[in-house]
């Protein structure tokens, strides 16, 4: 039996959750067997026996973290948005410009063209911008395809991303992300298409989630529950957009089936608030769409806290309102735009992301985990989310295998 330790390490364990601890070990050390931390403590505690079969590698007194978690992107996708962007910075608003026939729809048309090579090429690069930057886990949503044959084609995207990378991507699936052209005026019948997809999609293997936009250019409660209700029925968990635009209750109903996680939240209620403390779900910050489509409305944080509702951080990696693939810019944004405390931010993309994708063994360094880990060549943790634009990642390891910063950009490629 052979182990791999790593050892002089500043440990920040994430253990606390959203408390004020990051559960730093200093002089720390943990124990990797296959793909699995086995033990985690300070180095003069480490078991003698551990050394008698192990590679030891030396950190380098670097601080060292659960691999990130990217909760929420949309990150299969062809074309952008940058026309749009600029129409916004001229005057006129999301909602205008998506009711005009722009936004998600734009993007639809364009992933609908584009072959699934092109959306591999495409969307490896964001892929890599985010490994880059310690993500070792993420979801994607589909939601640009709205259709049975082009969301397959998203969704089957994302699985190859993992299987060429060491990336763990979790898939769900947002058919009712927006009405397609076929379905013009029609929202119901294309809710009853949503439905109809959700089962060939499971049996296909390709589905882990699903979502619903929920909102006054979305879909409302009534429609949104009908998707739920049929994800249920295929024992899939359910996430929501919620609340981004204004307050259409979808948290309510979100909490009602037990959803992973609600996602946006400007406009949520204290009634929401509470709801979603009572069944769990956890409140996903996207501080990316936020600061893009210049909002001034801020989600309940305090609210949240008081109901210790925990609080995950996401780029939200989408063409429309967060063109990110930096998930440490949002630990930025996420403290200085929404005022989250920095241990907060860090747990965002770690233990509480965990949480809202629904997995129980990542997220923090603990024995029994995934050995999931990034090397920083900083001290303390609050750097992470302190000095945006820098990237003092040293190494990740990924299930146990560690990769260094320069082989991100070679990394297999199909």
């Amino acid at each position: 039996m052979s182990f791999v330790i790593w050892e002089n390490a500043r440990l920040a364990t994430m253990q606390g959750g959203q408390s004020d601890t990051y559960g730093l070990i200093d002089d720390g050390a943990v124990v990797i067997q296959d793909e699995s931390l086995v033990w985690v403590g300070p180095r003069a505690q480490l078991p003698a026996n551990f050394r008698i079969t192990a590679t030891a590698h030396d950190a380098k007194k670097a601080l060292m973290t659960p691999g990130l978690i990217d909760c929420h992107t949309h990150l299969v996708y062809a074309g952008d948005r940058a026309h749009e962007f600029e129409l916004r910075l001229n005057g006129a608003s999301y909602e205008e410009i998506a009711r005009a026939g722009g936004g998600i729809k734009s993007t639809v048309q364009a992933t609908r063209l584009a072959s699934e090579a092109q959306l591999w090429v495409s969307s490896e690069k964001r892929l890599k911008n985010l490994m880059a930057e310690g993500v070792t886990t993420l979801e994607i949503k589909s939601g640009y395809g709205l259709s049975l044959a082009h969301e397959a084609k998203c969704l089957r995207v994302a699985r190859q991303l993992a299987q060429h990378h060491p990336v763990q991507i979790r898939n769900t699936f947002l058919g009712a992300h927006a009405v397609p052209p076929e379905f013009e005026d029609n929202a119901d019948g294309y809710i009853d298409a949503v439905v109809s997809m959700i089962e060939p999609l499971k049996a296909q293997g390709l589905v882990d989630a699903v979502d619903v936009f929920c909102e006054r250019i979305g879909f409302t409660c009534e429609q949104t529950e009908k998707v739920f209700k049929e994800a249920q029925r295929w024992g899939l968990p359910v996430k929501l957009h919620a609340e981004q635009l204004s307050d259409s209750q979808g948290a309510l109903l979100a909490a009602q089936y037990g959803a992973l996680s609600c996602d946006h939240l400007e406009w949520l209620s204290e009634e929401g608030v509470a709801a979603m403390a009572a069944s769990g779900t956890v409140a996903v910050l996207l501080p990316g769409a936020f600061y893009f489509l210049r909002e001034t409305k801020l989600p309940p944080i305090e609210s949240l806290r008081r109901h210790r509702v925990p609080m995950a951080i996401s780029t939200d990696s989408n063409p429309g309102s967060s063109p990110c693939t930096s998930i440490l810019l949002m630990l930025n944004m996420a403290c200085t735009l929404m005022r989250l405390t920095p241990q907060e931010a860090l747990a965002g993309v770690t233990s509480v992301a965990a949480q809202a994708l629904g997995l129980k063994d990542r997220g923090t360094l603990q024995a029994g985990q995934r050995a999931d880990l990034v090397l920083w060549d900083i001290e303390n943790p609050a750097e992470l989310a302190y000095a945006f634009g820098s990237n003092p990642r040293v190494a990740t390891v990924w299930g146990g295998r560690v990769q260094l910063p320069q082989t991100i950009e070679n990394s297999q490629s199909k």
